[in-house]
């Protein structure tokens, strides 16, 4: 055969193969790589979380999700804002730091349109001693710094009205100022901080109301609490710590198996033995 025609059949070939290739892949290779792209994506979980207790309690399911082929990557985050966009842009495939509450308003203010997948702690507010030991310790004007922020300020006063200290005007509820108290037999001092600073108060105030992340970082003990919120109580259900995703993608198979492991015994023992009630299963 003359080159000049083994060089026709070779071009003729090739193009061939390439109008082929454009309708079904000219060659194993391609479909192959693709195909197994695709497979292993579906194999890894981007999970993003604040360090305490979030990213701790994820590591403990990381055996358990490898078992089932699953590998989770853990991406932490120090503030609330980034890990939702994070989220929402396609950069994680969920995130675990936040309640249900929060979760609702950011979409509502951000526009973002993420879901839960499921509820997986509470971390209660606990009342800690500063001058004062206890309840029955408080002298008339003693000062209790409470959060500064709406949601968590309303939950402290919540918290004292339960203990007796203040009333709040009816139907104050989960919206409450101290504006809203009605009595406050003992003239108790509302000091209202940041939420991260409240550990360092408890040597200038009589009592601190501290959420339980931040207890957890100042290294607090939650059994020297004077008191807390009570795990069936509004603020439970309304403060659920959950798994967040993209809407939509809740039922997936890659984050049925996180949330799986995540509501597992053995990260309900994990919570029990290691926060000492800063943090409470809620499944």
């Amino acid at each position: 055969m003359k080159l000049k025609n083994v060089v026709k059949i070779g071009l003729a070939a090739a193009l061939a193969c390439a109008t082929l290739g454009v309708l079904a892949g000219c060659g194993s290779n391609g479909s192959g790589d693709s195909a197994s792209n695709g497979s292993a994506d579906d194999k890894v979980i981007k999970v993003g979380a604040s360090p305490a207790p979030h990213a701790e309690i994820l590591e403990q399911i990381k055996a358990q999700l490898a078992d089932e082929g699953y590998t989770l990557e853990i991406q932490e985050f120090s503030d609330y804002v980034t890990p939702n966009t994070a989220l929402s842009d396609g950069e994680l495939d969920a995130n675990y730091f936040q309640h249900i509450t929060y979760l609702e308003d950011f979409n509502a203010e951000r526009g973002t349109d993420l879901a839960s997948a499921g509820g997986i702690h509470f971390e209660p507010l606990c009342v800690y001693p500063g001058k004062s030991a206890s309840f029955d310790a408080l002298a008339d004007g003693a000062k209790i710094a409470v959060p500064n922020d709406a949601t968590n300020e309303a939950r402290a006063l919540l918290l004292l009205q339960d203990e007796g200290l203040i009333k709040l005007k009816d139907g104050a509820g989960l919206t409450a100022t101290k504006n809203d108290i009605a009595e406050n037999p003992k003239n108790i001092e509302i000091i209202e901080a940041e939420a991260a600073a409240l550990p360092r108060t408890l040597d200038d105030v009589d009592l601190a109301v501290i959420n339980g992340n931040y207890a957890i970082g100042a290294g607090l003990d939650p059994s020297t609490a004077i008191a807390s919120e009570e795990t069936d109580s509004e603020a439970a259900e309304k403060y659920v710590n959950v798994v967040a995703v993209r809407s939509g993608e809740e039922s997936s198979e890659k984050i049925q198996a996180l949330v799986k492991a995540l509501q597992s015994d053995t990260v309900k023992q994990y919570i029990d033995a290691t926060y000492n009630g800063a943090v409470v299963a809620t499944f």
